[in-house]
C-alpha cells in the first residue's frame, strides 16, 4: 500500500529542563495577569454584541444588519477582540496575500484548524459570518457574540437542521455581495498541523468561488495545538499565555474558481481545495477525520479508529468484574438474533443498570433498539484473548458468512465484512464496504471465501499487522483479557506514522 501519512490527532509537547523553569516562572507571573485581563475584555465585548441585535425581530435578523448598529458595534467588537488576543500574548498577526471581496469569494475556508485560538483569523477577515453549534447560544458571552455575528447555527439533535444550514449557506453565498463572507473551518475539528484532515463538504455546497486562508503559528515552541490526544484546554491556555510573544501568520491564497464538475460535486470540490491548501502548507492532505466521536486514521486503503470502541468496551466489562471468556454466548453462525438490553444484561451476567447501558451502547442498534447477538459474541471472543488470530478470524467468518445463492459453500459478503471490521478495527462501514468491493474485483462472486478472508486478515503485510496490533498487543499472555493499548509499539498510531513512536496520553 501507499506510505501512511502522519497521525494528525496526537500532539506531544516536549520541554527541556530550562524551558520548564522558564514556564514555571512566567506561568506564575505573566499568565495569571494575561488571562485575567483577557477575561475582563471578553466580558466587555458583551454590551457591543447585545446592542447590535437589541430590539430586532427574528425576521429582521434574517437580513444583514446595516446603519449605526453595524458601524458602532462592529468596530467595537473588532477592536476589543484584537485587544483580547494581544493580552493573551499574540502580539503580532502577520498577513500575507490579499483578501478577496465578498463578490469575488463569498466563502472563506481556513486551515489547518489546530486550536481554540484559531478564531484570531476572523480579525484580518473583518469578522465574517461563521457556522457554529446551536448549543453554543446558551454559553455566556459566546452566545451573545454568535447573535452579534448572525452566525449560521446547526443542531446535532435536529435531523432537519443540517438541511436548513445548507439552504442558509447557499442563500447567503449567492446573495450577490449583500451578505458578508462566511468563514468555514472545513476540517471540522482540531489537529496537530502535521497533516490536513479530510474537508467536509459544507463550505462547498453552494458551488461558489472560495478563498483558501492558511493559518500558521511560526513560534519556536508549539504551545497552541489542541489535538484529540495531548495537552488539554487549561494547559494550552496557560502555556501560551506564559510565552513572551506568540506570532500568527494568516495567508490569503488566490480565489479558487470551481469547475462545472466541482460546482455540482461538493465532495470533489472539497478534496481539490484541500490538496491546494496542503501543497501551499507543505503537509499531506489525508482522509483522516472524526466519525462520530472517534478519530479515524488511514492505514493503506482502509480507515480505522485510532482507538476502537472495542477497547473501551473491554475496560467497561473489566471494571464490572466480568471475564468475557466466562460468558456462554451461544450465537448461531449465519443467523441474526436480535436482543434487547434486558437479555443483553442476562447473557453477560451484568446487574448494574449504568454498566449495562454503557456496554449495550457500544453495539449498533436497529430502529427498535435491538442489537445483533453475533456482534456481541464476536466482541467478547476478541476481548477474551483465549483464541489465536486464526481461530478468531475463523469464528468471525462463521458468524457472518452466508450461503451462496448458487453453488455450495459460504461466502462473506459486504455487510458481514463491514460488521467484522467495524467491531474489531473500528472501521467506518462505508470504508470497509469499499475495501470489500476492491478485494472482490478478481473474484467471480461478490463474496470472500474463508481462505480469502484469512489471507487478507492474517497474511497481508499491512492488514495482517493491523489485525494483530488491535487484537494481540505485544507481551499479552494468551488467555488473558488485556486490551491493546494505543501507545504500545506497533500500535495503530505507529502503523499510521510508519514509526514506533508512542503518543502521550491526555492529562487534563
Amino acid at each position: 500500500g501507499p506510505p501512511a501519512p502522519p497521525n494528525p490527532f496526537v500532539h506531544e509537547l516536549h520541554l527541556s529542563r530550562l524551558q520548564r523553569v522558564k514556564f514555571c516562572l512566567l506561568g506564575a507571573l505573566l499568565a495569571p495577569i494575561r488571562v485575567l485581563l483577557a477575561f475582563i475584555v471578553l466580558f466587555l465585548l458583551w454590551p457591543f454584541a447585545w446592542l447590535q441585535v437589541a430590539g430586532l425581530t427574528e425576521e429582521q435578523l434574517q437580513e444583514p444588519i446595516t446603519g449605526w448598529r453595524k458601524t458602532v458595534c462592529h468596530n467595537g467588537v473588532l477592536g476589543l477582540s484584537r485587544l483580547l488576543f494581544f493580552l493573551l500574548g499574540f502580539l503580532r498577526i502577520r498577513v500575507r496575500g490579499q483578501r478577496a471581496s465578498r463578490l469575488q469569494a463569498p466563502v472563506l475556508v481556513a486551515a489547518p484548524h489546530s486550536t481554540f485560538f484559531d478564531p484570531i483569523v476572523l480579525l484580518p477577515c473583518d469578522l465574517p459570518k461563521v457556522v457554529s453549534r446551536a448549543e453554543n447560544l446558551s454559553v455566556p458571552v459566546i452566545g451573545a457574540l454568535l447573535r452579534f455575528n448572525q452566525a449560521i447555527l446547526v443542531s446535532r439533535h435536529d435531523p432537519a437542521s443540517r438541511r436548513r444550514v445548507v439552504e442558509e449557506v447557499r442563500r447567503r453565498a449567492t446573495s450577490g455581495g449583500k451578505w458578508p463572507q462566511v468563514l468555514f473551518f472545513p476540517e471540522g475539528t482540531c489537529s496537530n498541523k502535521k497533516a490536513l484532515l479530510k474537508f467536509k463538504p459544507g463550505a462547498f455546497i453552494a458551488g461558489v468561488p472560495v478563498q483558501p486562508v492558511l493559518i500558521r503559528y511560526p513560534n519556536s515552541l508549539d504551545t497552541t495545538s489542541w489535538a484529540w490526544r495531548g495537552p488539554g484546554v487549561l494547559k494550552v491556555l496557560w502555556l501560551t499565555a506564559s510565552q513572551p510573544c506568540s506570532i500568527v501568520d494568516v495567508e490569503f491564497l488566490p480565489v479558487y474558481q470551481p469547475s462545472l464538475e466541482e460546482s455540482k460535486d461538493p465532495t470533489l470540490y472539497a478534496n481539490n481545495v484541500q490538496k491546494v491548501m496542503a501543497q501551499a502548507l507543505g503537509i499531506p492532505a489525508t482522509e483522516c477525520e472524526f466519525v462520530g466521536s472517534l478519530p479515524v486514521i488511514v492505514v493503506g486503503r482502509l480507515k480505522v479508529a485510532l482507538e476502537p470502541q472495542l477497547w473501551e468496551l473491554g475496560k467497561v466489562l473489566r471494571k464490572a468484574g466480568l471475564s468475557p471468556g466466562c460468558v456462554d454466548t451461544g450465537a448461531e453462525p449465519s443467523r441474526s438474533r436480535m436482543i434487547g438490553q434486558e437479555e443483553f444484561a442476562r447473557q453477560l451476567q451484568l446487574s448494574d443498570p449504568q454498566t449495562v447501558a454503557g456496554a449495550f451502547s457500544y453495539f449498533q442498534q436497529d430502529a427498535k433498539g435491538l442489537v445483533d447477538f453475533r456482534d456481541v459474541a464476536l466482541a467478547l471472543a476478541a476481548l477474551d484473548g483465549g483464541r489465536n488470530l486464526e481461530e478468531l478470524t475463523r469464528l468471525a467468518f462463521e458468524l457472518f458468512a452466508e450461503e451462496q445463492a448458487e453453488g455450495p459453500g459460504r461466502l462473506l459478503y459486504r455487510d458481514g465484512f463491514s460488521t467484522i471490521l467495524h467491531l474489531l478495527l473500528g472501521s467506518p462501514r462505508p470504508a470497509a464496504s469499499t475495501l470489500h468491493a476492491e478485494l472482490c474485483q478478481e473474484a467471480p462472486s461478490q463474496g470472500l471465501s474463508l481462505c480469502q478472508f484469512q489471507n487478507f486478515s492474517l497474511h497481508d503485510p499491512l492488514y495482517g499487522k493491523l489485525f494483530s496490533t488491535y487484537l494481540r498487543p505485544p507481551h499479552t499472555p494468551r488467555g488473558t483479557s488485556q486490551i491493546p493499548n494505543a501507545i504500545s509499539p506497533g500500535s495503530p498510531t505507529a502503523l499510521a506514522n510508519g514509526t514506533m513512536q508512542a503518543p502521550k496520553q491526555k492529562d487534563d
